[in-house]
């Protein structure tokens, strides 16, 4: 029996963020209002999607004898099961491996493509080497863990637009290990206009391994309701307002945990820097309560720069104002300051571009972006200034901290 090997996307992870469509480079990636899909009749391999995707739901493959069209794929609540016993022809090998001649050949050219995908600059990331082994996957939208929650407060300004909570869950005797830097995800209850259960949302955990309570089997959230305008019409997202709406003792149903590369170095001696807005701030969180508890008197340097339009919406302000400048050294910027220019993130690290510079200096370094997706270029073009600023080579040096897992970028 023939077969081809078939890319898919995994729709029970999928969060819709449009990032696979926007970077193929020949339009093999296509969606409607429940799934993204690719269309095996024109997709060549090339990878392009692989790295860019920020849960890895693109990396999923199939061997079929017959690819599986797209009308079927746009149906899917889940991916199928692999085929076994499947052999791949010479003719279909030969157009997507360049000659190899079976199964086990086509794995191992899939693998060496993965391989040069994720090598580099743009290549997929790795993880820091003492970053703790991760857990993922252990929980699946057709078996859930249920998690209740113990805690629902906002943590921005009552006269503030950006409405942004902290959510607590505790998972009482069900296991659910994470780690910083971890996400879980959550299905909003009810159907869509389609009468289909809505998708999954992912929200990146903030609290640290041990839990929100030391030693308890919680872990919490920092999550932004969503409120938008379509044709003039405001509109609510499902996801956020269901989370941010939350009481406490209501039961949740709770995938994951997801992500295994963007972890925090389990080493006092690491240096961290840290950048962040709004609701990206939350692996931050994690990371910093992890070395707050057990390391405060670390050699490593933690640098954090915050950025936001107000004090009033800067998650955590009061709190993270409280940390001694020992623990962590905090820069936090805004835009929308009464008789003040507009300052972003990265305006900030040009200010302190003599600390920065030396941090990247330091092989013990490890730089985390998480944030607004916008904030990714302007945030990179300052790291390339302060290096030539301060003789160093940002082409040279990037590559090499994103293989050595040292440099990691979640924007969303």
């Amino acid at each position: 029996m023939g077969a081809v090997r078939q890319h898919l996307i995994d729709p029970e992870i999928c969060i819709r963020c449009n990032t696979c469509e926007e970077t193929c480079p020949i339009g093999a990636v296509t969606h409607d209002d429940t799934n993204y899909v690719v269309d095996a009749s024109v997709c060549e391999y090339c990878m392009s999607c692989i790295s860019p995707c920020p849960t890895g739901t693109i990396d999923n493959w199939r061997t079929v004898t017959t690819p599986y069209a797209i009308e079927e794929q746009l149906e899917w609540d889940e991916l199928p099961e692999e085929q076994a016993g499947l052999e791949t022809p010479r003719e279909d090998t030969e157009a997507q491996t360049g000659g190899a001649q079976s199964r086990e050949a086509l794995e191992d050219e899939v693998s060496a493509l993965l391989e040069i995908a994720h090598a580099g600059h743009g290549g997929r990331a790795v993880a820091p080497a003492t970053a703790a082994q991760p857990r993922v996957n252990m929980y699946s939208r057709q078996a859930p863990a249920r998690a209740a929650v113990t805690g629902n407060f906002r943590i921005t300004e009552p006269d503030t637009e950006s409405d942004v909570h902290h959510v607590v869950l505790d998972f009482g005797s069900v296991a659910f290990p994470v780690l910083e830097g971890q996400s879980i995800g959550i299905a909003p209850p009810g159907t869509d206009d389609n009468g289909r259960p809505y998708k999954m949302r992912l929200y990146s955990v903030c609290s640290p391994r041990d839990g929100e309570r030391p030693n308890h089997n919680n872990v919490a959230l920092t999550v932004k309701r969503v409120v938008y305008d379509a044709g003039g019409e405001s509109k609510r997202g499902i996801g956020s307002n269901y989370v941010c709406d939350l009481k406490k003792g209501d039961e949740v149903l709770v995938t994951g945990p997801f992500g295994s590369t963007f972890l925090m170095p389990d080493d006092p001696q690491a240096n961290i820097i840290m950048v962040c807005t709004g609701t990206g701030s939350a692996p931050f969180r994690a990371m910093t309560e992890r070395r707050r508890r057990h390391h405060p008197d670390a050699p490593g340097t933690l640098l954090l720069f915050f950025g936001s339009r107000t004090p009033g919406e800067l998650p955590y302000f009061g709190p993270l104002m409280k940390l001694p400048d020992r623990l962590i050294q905090k820069e936090l910027v805004f835009s929308r300051m009464p008789d003040h220019p507009r300052e972003y993130v990265q305006d900030r690290m040009r200010a302190r571009a003599e600390t920065v510079a030396s941090l990247l200096q330091d092989d013990n370094t490890f730089v985390f972006i998480c944030g607004l997706k916008g904030m990714e270029e302007g945030v990179a073009r300052a790291f390339e200034e302060i290096c030539s600023q301060e003789g160093l080579s940002w082409r040279v040096l990037l590559p090499e901290m994103r293989s050595s897992g040292r440099y990691h970028v979640e924007t969303y």
